[in-house]
């Protein structure tokens, strides 16, 4: 049965500094997201075995184990390819056109978009989702790796506001974490993500 695997980022850890230090990146990607990935395989192997015994009496915890680790192991794949040292700090093109017609402008996005990643309680997760049903942008508030979002939405722009994101470069300023992150997001990613969301939802259309 394949495996769930560690991604490689696509830059060095000290690469987005000074906004967020080469120490919580190594330490986010190598410790962090290491342990989503083996507690989904985790799950997965232990699932196999209840099916391969009939015996399901820890389905329900597998079940939860598995949301969990596989939406950490998702979420941080998502945030580290969001990220770049050349951001070209707004979006472009299509996607700065689709920002404004569904927020406004792009500040009112930002200030949404802050605002709903600031407001989590707890641990979770501030994204900007495409609606394939409603054929819209929307921000959503992500809690722990796993809950309240709307099924069938799709991630484009992720930012992580577990402490371990950001705990050991801003302390309890949450704020100022999220207006780094601002300087480098990777807007060709974003696009191309929201892209690729748009036309799966053009081609989800044809079969209804």
């Amino acid at each position: 049965m394949p495996v769930y695997t560690l991604p490689e980022l696509p830059y060095d850890y000290s690469a987005l500094e000074p906004n967020i230090s080469a120490r919580i990146m190594e330490l986010h990607h190598s410790k962090h997201h290491a342990a989503y990935v083996a507690g989904a395989n985790a799950a997965l192997e232990q699932m196999e075995e209840a099916r391969a015994s009939n015996s399901f009496g820890t389905i329900n915890k597998l079940e939860k184990d598995l949301a969990f680790h596989l939406g950490g192991h998702i979420n941080h794949s998502i945030f580290w390819t969001n990220l770049s040292p050349d951001s070209s700090g707004r979006p472009g093109a299509e996607l700065a056109s689709a920002i404004d017609e569904f927020f406004g402008s792009f500040d009112a996005f930002k200030a949404h978009f802050s605002a709903a990643s600031l407001g989590i309680q707890g641990s979770g997760w501030g994204i900007l989702s495409w609606d394939p049903v409603g054929a819209r942008l929307i921000v959503q508030q992500l809690f722990d790796q796993q809950a309240n979002t709307a099924q069938g939405t799709v991630p484009l722009l992720q930012l992580d506001m577990w402490e371990h994101a950001f705990y050991l470069d801003y302390q309890n300023v949450k704020a100022d974490y999220v207006a780094a992150f601002w300087k480098i997001v990777n807007w060709d990613n974003v696009a191309t993500r929201f892209a690729a969301a748009r036309d799966n939802s053009a081609s989800l259309l044809l079969l209804s």
